[in-house]
């Protein structure tokens, strides 16, 4: 069992993940194939130097990724950016920031189950599109209701393929680079065609492939030592992921010079076929798709985390969301309603499936790097790092998010402010004008969290 039983039923979630677990959850989260899938746009629009944008896109995130690490030592809950926010910022700013994300959790899992399903038809055509997503969404619906522990095992195993078929692709690029070596290592990092604004809207392409490492954090309830842990997962879930991502862009880039391709979008395929031939182009899309399972698996698994902790908190209907199975530990009737979300993309497009993300990611990863500033101002308490890394670090992170949030398109901006407006709504309506105080955490999840900061609040500068 999961979760602990309190006089009203089951309302937290205990841990027994494992940084490996929790790691391999992050790394599905963002899936190491992602790369290849975006490899062709992103070298088109850095004219041949995919590796730099990639390698700058790395850097960026891995600024929001030490806010995130600090909030989860100093506030360790499953709520991830919407928990900073309402302890560091105030209960309306997190629940604004919760609701946005909340969007963006819900859609995510329909996206990714969309995208399954789009390849699936390709490959097996007879199938209709539709079908293929009821059936996903069934599937990783029933492996997260089940528990922890066995989502736990069968990422783990979908985890292993897709790093498995990600260095094996590596592989075979060196392989090739071996027997058909360009003459250049260095055009793929800096060419005659480069140039800062174009290598810097790439890697706000490339940024894309990095969602999801916040994800962790949804999981701190269920991890041993979550202060320790958490922290240590996010880094390292951005560490493997811009190595694989930075690591495959430039052989790929070695093997296809250049910024010009007859289709960028399916260039991955192509270069497989390349490389290894068509059995090998073949086996790797049906490896693809399995690791696509352990991402969907991760995604559905997060969101349905961050329903429980809106609802255990009373800002969702507590009586649906805010309560786990007595056998199970999960939160089933929130697992329940992320796979009904696939309901909404059996008749969309991608294009339009994929307006409906990110706004709120880049909304939180700037929250979150706000709230690591405002705890260092309001406490000076970091012994090590200063301002150099609380206030510098941060900033710079705000200021990357800011501007990946301005790079999204005239759709996904209206979308999510439309989203944000009617968020702002609702919480106008729940506190009556904000004469009723906003739903705050429940006491079984303060005085550790409380307690922590404190402690660090003693501490001397």
């Amino acid at each position: 069992m999961s979760g602990e039983q309190g006089s009203t039923g089951q309302t937290k979630l205990t841990g027994q993940l494992s940084l490996l677990s929790v790691v391999a959850f992050g790394v599905s989260y963002m899936s190491p194939s992602m790369v290849v899938v975006v490899f062709g746009v992103v070298a088109t629009t850095s004219a041949g130097t995919a590796p730099t944008a990639f390698l700058l896109a790395t850097g960026a995130m891995l600024l929001t990724g030490l806010s995130y690490a600090r909030m989860a030592r100093l506030h360790p809950g499953s709520g991830s950016a919407y928990s900073y926010t309402r302890h560091f910022l105030g209960a309306p700013a997190g629940f604004l920031v919760g609701w946005t994300v909340l969007l963006d959790y819900l859609f995510l899992p329909m996206v990714a189950w969309l995208v399954q399903s789009i390849f699936l038809n390709a490959q097996f055509p007879a199938v209709p599109v539709w079908a293929w997503m009821l059936m996903h969404a069934v599937a990783t619906t029933m492996v997260n209701i089940v528990g922890v522990k066995v989502a736990d095992r069968v990422n783990l195993l979908c985890t292993s393929v897709a790093v498995f078929v990600s260095l094996l692709f590596i592989g075979y690029l060196t392989t090739y680079l071996g027997h058909h070596w360009p003459g250049s290592c260095t055009a793929p990092l800096w060419n005659a065609h480069s140039e800062g604004f174009g290598i810097s809207s790439a890697a706000s392409v490339a940024a894309y492939s990095y969602l999801g490492f916040d994800a962790v954090t949804t999981l701190s309830e269920e991890t041993r030592d979550p202060e320790r842990t958490i922290p240590r997962a996010v880094i390292l879930v951005l560490v493997i992921g811009g190595l694989l991502s930075t690591g495959t862009a430039y052989l790929m880039q070695l093997v296809h010079p250049g910024g010009l391709f007859d289709d960028p979008e399916i260039i991955g395929y192509t270069m497989a076929a390349q490389i290894g031939g068509q059995t090998f182009a073949d086996w790797t899309n049906t490896a693809d798709l399995i690791a696509g399972f352990a991402s969907v698996l991760a995604v559905q698994l997060a969101s349905s985390r961050l329903l429980f902790s809106m609802g255990r908190d009373g800002v969702l209907p507590k009586r649906v969301f805010g309560r786990l199975h007595p056998r199970t530990g999960t939160p089933v009737l929130c697992l329940l309603f992320t796979g009904a979300m696939c309901l909404l993309g059996l008749d969309m497009s991608l294009e339009t499936a994929t307006s409906f993300i990110n706004f709120g990611a880049f909304l939180a990863f700037s929250a979150v790097n706000v709230c690591v500033i405002a705890h260092y101002l309001r406490n000076r308490t970091s012994p090590r790092l200063g301002v150099a890394g609380h206030v510098v670090a941060p900033a710079l992170g705000l200021g990357v998010t800011v501007y990946l949030l301005s790079q999204l398109s005239a759709t996904a901006l209206t979308i999510g402010s439309c989203r944000l407006a009617i968020g702002f709504g609702h919480l106008l309506w729940l506190t009556r004008g904000f004469r009723r105080p906003t739903p705050e955490m429940s006491l079984d999840d303060e005085p550790a969290a409380t307690g922590h900061v404190e402690k660090e609040a003693a501490t001397p500068a």
